[in-house]
């Protein structure tokens, strides 16, 4: 049996696992290495890509800039999140904000040293990334427009990084990425709407606040309907490179339908909470979905 100190560091370490949402984070580090086995470097041995010195750093890079930046946006929203989030905010809390400020630091500092060993422009590109979430954070987050695009772009930058280490410029990548940023943008809308109430109190100046909850779910059924150009092309133009996960594309049309008739009833928080758990169930089983590509692929090329 654990005792009563024991208990509680136990406890600051699911707090401070919940702030840097931990869960996210190995979710990232899945996709990262399932897009460069799959869709940045098919052409390699698995092996080759799983021992690759660089890659790694640039994944540890990325983990540890999107969990400094999980805790710098939860250090600015700890007011808000009493409003919108009251139940994960008194899990958070057991962790002082001087803790999470000494360990978004030391989370920084340990990107930009993981990036050293790749490069000096990876260097470069991951400051460059933790000053924006930082900023994102500090001030984006709380202007309409500016906020939503600049939170789908970071959450697709990381991705950007191990494009770069591999050089591939094929256009179904860019295809994929743009439905990626939609439905990042689809999942950000709705977060605004579902913390409506705390925006509203605490000044932000999102979409749902400076033009109505009608007005953002108009702007959602235009997302949505932009995301199906992406889909429509990955399962039409680029069927051949995208094997047996143009399942997934057609089971996210179908997701869409469902997404806006649950849409258009929404009228309580609780009903936002459900579009946004779609959407990241939509967005998790993509990543998963990306083995489909080629099913064999995987066994054959660690021979």
């Amino acid at each position: 049996m654990l005792n009563r100190k024991q208990k509680l560091v136990l406890l600051k370490f699911f707090s401070l696992f919940s702030v840097v949402r931990g869960y996210n984070i190995l979710i990232i580090v899945i996709a990262q290495y399932l897009t460069s086995i799959y869709i940045l470097a098919p052409h390699l041995p698995v092996r080759h890509i799983l021992f690759d010195a660089n890659l790694l750093m640039l994944v540890l890079a990325s983990s540890s800039a999107i969990a400094a930046g999980y805790i710098i946006n939860s250090f600015y929203d700890s007011e808000k999140d009493l409003i919108n989030r009251p139940q994960k905010t008194m899990l958070d809390r057991l962790v002082s904000q001087r803790t999470k400020l000494s360990t978004y630091f030391v989370l920084n500092f340990l990107s930009v040293i993981f990036a050293s060993y790749v490069s000096f422009r990876a260097v470069l590109f991951f400051s460059i990334y933790i000053f924006f979430l930082w900023f994102y954070s500090h001030k984006l987050k709380k202007y309409p427009f500016i906020g939503n695009s600049t939170a789908a772009v970071l959450a697709v930058v990381p991705f950007f990084a191990i494009f770069v280490h591999y050089g591939n410029f094929d256009v179904v990548i860019f295809v994929h990425a743009t439905f990626l940023f939609l439905l990042i943008s689809m999942r950000e809308l709705v977060k605004d709407l579902e913390n409506l109430k705390g925006d509203l109190v605490h000044g932000y100046r999102t979409i749902p606040v400076v033009y109505g909850e009608k007005t953002s779910k108009r702007m959602l059924t235009l997302l949505s309907g932009l995301t199906l150009v992406p889909i429509i092309l990955l399962i039409t133009k680029f069927k051949e490179e995208i094997g047996f996960m143009d399942f997934y594309f057609y089971a996210s049309i179908a997701g869409l339908l469902v997404f806006l008739a649950v849409l258009w009833y929404s009228k309580r928080k609780m009903h936002y909470v459900i579009l946004h758990n779609i959407l990241k169930f939509a967005i998790v089983i993509g990543v998963f979905s990306i083995v489909l590509i080629d099913v064999e692929l995987l066994l054959n090329r660690f021979s």
